[in-house]
């Protein structure tokens, strides 16, 4: 079965502009309102200034209201305005001439435009698309000493056909790539790709986009795109190299900074002490990588080490796994 094709609907209807009422001086609405997807999950917001517009002494700019698939407004100085977004619901907006520098003059009418949601049957699209980023070290390049896999799973469609194939693409910036590992079920059918090498930056703040066509020869199969914040996905490596040792009544632990692009300052870091003989844990948390307790007897600990990355250099996401555990005990013990 050929691969369905990726295509990016541009299509744009204009679908009104609102009746101004007769003022001394009026601000006319912008004109050639188009709305064209560009990338995945990328739009092209485009207009013109109305040369019908009187020219007065006053600076213009534009309000921007997204209608959907999620509201949001601002407003520039720009005739262009690239968004990215989530298209398989389609997307409209609407715009509006604003005056700059002179709020007494009321705003011009609305123009709005639309781009329609994708053609497809409905129940067909995947659901529970899920991502997860993880890094490793690079050894084949000093230029990218890091490398970041990419791997998502997702369910198939309750009405999609038994021959329905499915087909993932993410974008990260201007880098876009099609899977060509697969994971299948057991009509064969796409439902895991896993990407062990790609463009996706560990340390940018860019959304990662993905979007999961298919083909089938007795439905047309529904697109399904989603945005992921990186910080949300990224599946951080545990510490490295834990080691611990018992001097006396100190237990001293110590460990690197997980495999990573971020620096050492950048990890926060929880220890977990699982005193074998009292049966009681303790967890502290750090922003070192060394940790000193006094113990107060003799008995065997049991030491695991996770990290997170810190506020300071990403938002918060999820912590890293508990290291192995490795055991000490005080040489005391009998």
């Amino acid at each position: 079965m050929a691969p369905a094709s990726l295509i990016l609907l541009g299509a744009t209807v204009i679908l009104q502009v609102d009746l101004l009422p007769d003022k001394k001086f009026l601000l006319l609405p912008p004109v050639n309102f188009t709305i064209k997807a560009i990338n995945l999950a990328q739009v092209l917001l485009r207009w013109e200034p109305n040369t019908d517009q009187e020219q007065r002494n006053v600076q213009l700019g534009y309000h921007v209201k997204i209608n959907a698939p999620q509201e949001e407004d601002y407003e520039t100085r720009n005739t262009e305005s690239r968004r990215i977004t989530i298209l398989h619901k389609g997307f409209s907006a609407s715009v509006q001439t604003v005056p700059w520098n002179d709020r007494s003059l009321q705003p011009s009418s609305w123009v709005s435009a639309e781009l329609r949601a994708p053609p497809g049957s409905p129940g067909t699209s995947i659901v529970n698309l899920t991502c997860t980023t993880n890094t490793k070290a690079n050894n084949y390049t000093h230029l990218r000493p890091y490398q970041v896999s990419l791997h998502c799973t997702w369910l198939v469609g309750k009405d999609a056909p038994e021959d329905t194939q499915y087909f993932l693409y993410y974008r990260y910036g201007s880098w876009t790539e099609e899977c060509q590992e697969y994971s299948k079920d057991t009509l064969q059918r796409n439902i895991a790709c896993w990407f062990p090498r790609t463009f996706i930056n560990s340390k940018g703040r860019d959304s990662l986009a993905v979007y999961v066509n298919g083909s089938s020869e007795e439905a047309v199969i529904k697109p399904f795109d989603e945005l992921f914040a990186l910080h949300a996905i990224d599946r951080v490596n545990p510490p490295a190299k834990v080691t611990a040792e018992i001097e006396g009544t100190c237990l001293s632990i110590q460990w690197e900074k997980p495999v990573s692009a971020f620096p050492v300052h950048c990890f926060d870091y929880e220890v977990k002490i699982y005193n074998t003989r009292k049966g009681y844990f303790q967890t502290e948390k750090m922003t070192t990588n060394t940790f000193i307790s006094v113990i107060d007897g003799i008995s065997e600990y049991s030491i695991q080490v996770r990290a997170a990355v810190s506020s300071v250099c990403r938002a918060v996401g999820p912590s890293s796994e508990w290291s192995q555990p490795i055991y000490v005990e005080d040489s005391k013990t009998e």
